[in-house]
């Protein structure tokens, strides 16, 4: 007696929207059994493969069913398909794996492209194949474009979306399809605006914090990631850099395939809430670029030196760099390209290393740590800090106004239910209530947590802060063996130029403003390394320092 044929089926179809609604897999499971009575074939195995494309082999079900066809002896004598494109819409790979169940004995039948195993039939399905791959690619062209419009007017394409955002139904519905968009999510989001002010201030006893520290920092507080998991490296780096949280969230940036970045030109930017100030996005960006071991050696960010790296010739741009003389009995700072070129390459200076220390340390200690001159230079930024300061009073008003009003609702509903007015049965009122109390509670919450990021701003700054952290400050600055520390003085300077007449020290104020509210919170001074952009240079013309003596006169024209 003839063993009926053995059959597998294969059924898959291209997204998870299509598996869900049940669009296509019930009715190729109907016409394969149709298919296997009709020709009195056994049906031995079934392989669902629910929204996955056929455009790789990167799909569970379908290695699942080549193991078991390649297996000795085959599982099975036919793969069942309705029609080749859901068994791939890849020219090569459809003939790859056509060969490989041909080798243990198994064939590949298409319910809809009935083929035979003859030289011109193997042809016409290579030709079928080459247009499924070509359908398969318009299509997703097609696809990308309705979605990166989609992106531009501001709706979310789908995806997870960053971690302190949310997706939400938007009101605008197309067809049956209804758009959604993304909010912040008040609880993530606190989350991610931890992770910035660590980065920009720490955590009130530290300097400026960089990612791996983070990461320890929040395992350490107990504070997990969305889905429960640690803190690692990657994820804090992420949250550092993407712009979605100061309202610019980048969609398409990469190939889904090999991961490699697109052109700028492929990317589209779609406008999110923003959950960070653009001021402090940047600022962190710096941070993060002055701490890169491909921008700044770590040498220079731990090294002894006091000026290295942050001391350049003001003539050709280059860097300082520290020469000996005299078996190292004597320590200059020298123009590099004067170094290794000569007077021709560059006329820049060479100046004894002491000399320059005590000079760029002593401008700062008497000229920049003065109560008035800290604040003339920060009242803009502490009139800003007043500003945002009050807008987040306005807004937890505004809270706590929508939490009274929720729960006067919610009192006049239980009245109308203790005076029989209301039906509690009714699922509309049960819907009412549970819409009121989520929005009380959620006020309430968001209100308090706004209220503690006032907490964490720091102490007010006034002229008796300024004058104690001045003089805490050049204190702190000075070792005991009457040196200086390093990292305090990078507190204030970020740059110094020498040029032959004069020497500018370039600092930023919010690296400054920074390791003030450190210190006063702390009473301490938290001092990091701070990131190089130059802000608070004043005008030169007002801040000439008089030297003491005639040598330091000819060159020593300091600007702070």
């Amino acid at each position: 007696m003839t063993m009926p044929v053995r059959a597998a089926l294969y059924l898959r179809v291209s997204t998870g929207r299509q598996a869900e609604n049940d669009l296509s897999i019930p009715d190729q499971r109907r016409q394969a059994k149709g298919y296997c009575a009709s020709r009195g074939w056994e049906i031995v195995a079934e392989y669902v493969e629910p929204g996955l494309s056929a455009t790789d082999d990167r799909r569970p079900e379908f290695q699942r069913m080549i193991d078991a066809a390649t297996t000795k002896p085959p599982a099975f004598d036919v793969i069942l398909v309705h029609s080749f494109s859901r068994f791939f819409r890849d020219q090569f790979q459809l003939e790859f794996y056509v060969r490989r169940l041909a080798k243990a004995g198994v064939r590949l039948v298409s319910i809809t492209q009935e083929l035979g195993d003859d030289p011109m039939s193997n042809m016409i399905r290579q030709i079928m194949a080459l247009f499924d791959e070509y359908q398969s690619k318009e299509n997703g062209k097609h696809t990308l474009r309705a979605m990166k419009e989609n992106a531009r007017q501001g709706f979310w394409n789908g995806a997870l979306p960053p971690i302190g955002y949310r997706i939400v139904e938007a009101s605008e519905q197309r067809g049956h399809r209804t758009k959604k968009t993304l909010e912040i999510d008040p609880v993530q989001a606190e989350t991610v605006r931890l992770i910035f002010r660590l980065a920009r201030e720490g955590n009130g006893s530290s300097g400026p914090m960089g990612v791996k520290s983070i990461a320890t920092h929040l395992n350490a507080s107990g504070i997990r990631t969305r889905d429960g998991g640690r803190w690692g490296v990657d994820a804090v780096h992420k949250v550092l850099t993407r712009t979605s949280y100061i309202g610019r969230h980048r969609f398409n940036t990469k190939f889904w395939k090999t991961r490699e970045r697109k052109a700028e030109t492929e990317i589209v930017e779609m406008a999110v809430p923003a959950i960070v100030d653009a001021e402090e996005f940047e600022a962190v960006q710096m941070l993060l670029k002055s701490r890169s071991p491909a921008m700044i050696a770590p040498r220079i960010v731990s090294g002894p030196t006091l000026l290295t790296g942050i001391c350049f010739c003001a003539a050709c741009g280059g860097a300082m760099t520290l020469r000996t003389g005299k078996s190292g009995r004597y320590r200059y700072y020298t123009c590099c390209t004067k170094a290794r070129q000569g007077e021709t390459g560059c006329p820049g200076r060479t100046v004894p290393m002491e000399k320059l220390d005590n000079l760029v340390a002593e401008y700062i200690e008497q000229r920049l740590l003065q109560p008035k001159r800290l604040e003339r230079l920060l009242s803009h930024v502490l009139d800003r800090r007043t500003e945002r300061a009050e807008r987040r009073k306005s807004h937890i008003a505004e809270l706590r106004k929508r939490a009274t009003e929720a729960d006067a609702k919610l009192k006049r509903l239980y009245d109308a239910i203790e005076n029989g007015v209301a039906d509690l049965s009714d699922p509309l009122l049960k819907d009412r209530i549970g819409e009121l109390m989520a929005t009380r509670d959620q006020a309430r919450l968001d209100a308090e947590r706004a209220e503690e990021a006032i907490d964490r701003a720091g102490p007010t700054i006034t002229p008796q802060t300024l004058k104690t952290f001045a003089r805490t400050a050049r204190k702190r600055m000075r070792t005991d063996g009457g040196g200086y520390r390093r990292d305090h003085l990078r507190a204030f300077a970020q740059r110094v130029e020498v040029d032959q007449k004069e020497l500018r020290i370039i600092g930023s104020k919010s690296v400054l403003l920074r390791t003030l509210v450190a210190a006063e919170s702390a009473k301490t001074a938290g001092f990091g390394v701070p990131s190089s952009v130059p802000k608070w240079r004043a005008r030169r013309d007002s801040n000439s320092r008089p030297s003491e003596s005639k040598s330091d006169a000819h060159w020593l024209h300091g600007n702070a």
